[in-house]
C-alpha cells in the first residue's frame, strides 16, 4: 500500500512538472487548436481532388463521400496527436540530460518506471485532450458517426490511452540513455503517421510497409477507434484487434522496464547514461 501510494505521489509530481514546463502560456492552448485544424485541412484538400478524379474510390469507397473522408482523417489526426505527443515528451527529455536534472531523477528514490510513464502521461493529457473534444464534436456535427453502443466510446478512450501511455513509456526509456535523441525523433516523426494509416486506409500501403505499421500501436488504435466510430463494429468484432492492443502494450512495458534496469545497470559500471 505504502509502495502505491509513493508511486501515485512520484506520478503526479512528474506530471505536475510536465504541465508548468510545457503547458503554462494561453499561445501554447492557441497553438492546440491551431495546428491539428492546419494539418487536417492540408490533408483534405491534398487527398480529395486525387480520390474524386481517379479511381481509388472503387477500391476505397469511403473516398468519394466528402463528410466520411473527411471523418476519415480526423479520427487520423486525433489518434496521431495522441501518439505523437508522446514522442515529443520523450525527446524532451534530452533537456533533462542537458540541464543536469537528468542525474537527480535517477539519483532519487522514485521508481524509475513509473517516472517514465508519468513522464508519457502527463504529455498525453496536456496535447490531446483539446482535441479529443473538438474531434467528437466535429464529428458529431458532420452526422458521420456510427457507434454500436454509447459506451463504445469508452472502449475507443482506452484503446487509445492505454497503448500510447505504454508507447510514451518505452520511448521515455529508450531516448533517457541516448545522447542523439533527435536523431530518434525523426525517425519516429514522419514515418510514424506513413507506416500507421493515418492519412491513408492500411490496405493501400505496401505489403512490406503494412509488416513495419503493425509493430506501432497507432496501427492497432486506428482500427479500433474508426471501427468503434465510423464502422458501427461492437466489441465482439473488435475483440481480436483489442486484445493484439493490449498484448503489445505489455510488451512495450516489459522492454521499458528491461531497459531501464540494463541501462541503470551500465550506469554505474562505467558512469555514462547510455545503453551503448
Amino acid at each position: 500500500m505504502n509502495q502505491l501510494r509513493h508511486a501515485l505521489r512520484v506520478f503526479a509530481a512528474e506530471t505536475l512538472k510536465q504541465h508548468r514546463r510545457l503547458f503554462g502560456q494561453p499561445l501554447v492552448v492557441f497553438s492546440m487548436l491551431v495546428w491539428p485544424v492546419l494539418q487536417l485541412a492540408t490533408t483534405y484538400y491534398t487527398l480529395r481532388p486525387v480520390a474524386t478524379a481517379s479511381r481509388a474510390a472503387e477500391n476505397w469507397p469511403l473516398a468519394a463521400d466528402p463528410e466520411r473522408l473527411l471523418a476519415f482523417l480526423a479520427t487520423g489526426t486525433l489518434a496521431y496527436a495522441f501518439f505523437f505527443s508522446l514522442v515529443q515528451s520523450a525527446w524532451h527529455l534530452s533537456f533533462e540530460r542537458t540541464t543536469g536534472t537528468l542525474e537527480l531523477l535517477f539519483l532519487s528514490p522514485a521508481g524509475r518506471l513509473t517516472l517514465m510513464i508519468a513522464n508519457g502521461a502527463g504529455a498525453l493529457l496536456q496535447n490531446a485532450w483539446l482535441l479529443t473534444c473538438f474531434t467528437v464534436a466535429a464529428l458529431t456535427g458532420f452526422g458521420t458517426l456510427s457507434v454500436s453502443a454509447w459506451w463504445m466510446y469508452g472502449i475507443v478512450l482506452l484503446a487509445l490511452l492505454i497503448p500510447a501511455v505504454a508507447w510514451g513509456a518505452f520511448l521515455n526509456s529508450l531516448l533517457v540513455f541516448s545522447r542523439d535523441s533527435a536523431f530518434l525523433y525523426t525517425i519516429l516523426d514522419e514515418p510514424l503517421w506513413f507506416v500507421s494509416g493515418v492519412r491513408l486506409p492500411h490496405f493501400a500501403l505496401p505489403a512490406a510497409v503494412q509488416v513495419v505499421g503493425a509493430v506501432f500501436p497507432l496501427t492497432g488504435s486506428l482500427l479500433a477507434v474508426r471501427g468503434a466510430l465510423l464502422e458501427h463494429r461492437t466489441v465482439t468484432e473488435l475483440a481480436p484487434t483489442l486484445l493484439g492492443l493490449g498484448a503489445l502494450s505489455v510488451l512495450l512495458l516489459v522492454a521499458a522496464a528491461v531497459i531501464l534496469r540494463v541501462g541503470e545497470a551500465r550506469a554505474r559500471q562505467t558512469g555514462a547514461l547510455s545503453l551503448a
